[in-house]
């Protein structure tokens, strides 16, 4: 088998695997990664690019809006109303072409994933 294909494979393997927490916790870090591509990408004027970067990240964003139980605990809501925030600042920076505004969502971004990190180590 070939080398991307036992990547594939593994990360198949790693994400149908995975508890709950720990997806969660693979979905910020890909959102993360996004982010940071998207950014850099419109900072070097790579426009196709970063409308891919930051369109993935408005995908992974919607997944975790809609998986979201709003009644499982009282800051549910307001993590929706953060990714919908999210969202609009993530289709506006992409339209203007704002970078600036990419990193704002990323330094939003960061401490929830890291919370959730944390969350999902404590819980395994």
């Amino acid at each position: 088998m070939s080398s991307p294909a036992l990547r594939d494979r593994y990360l198949a393997d790693s994400i149908n695997t995975a508890s709950p927490g720990k997806l969660l916790v693979m979905l910020y870090d890909r959102l993360v990664m996004d982010l940071m591509q998207g950014e850099e990408a419109l900072r070097a004027g790579s426009r196709e690019q970063a409308a891919d970067k930051l369109t993935h990240a408005q995908e992974i964003i919607l997944e975790l809006r809609t998986t979201l139980d709003l009644d499982a605990w009282s800051g549910a809501p307001g993590l929706a109303n953060l990714y919908g925030f999210l969202l609009t600042e993530l289709i506006g920076a992409n339209i203007r072409r704002e970078a600036d505004r990419v990193a704002a969502c990323r330094a939003l971004v960061e401490p929830l994933r890291d919370a959730w990190r944390e969350a999902a180590a404590q819980s395994s």
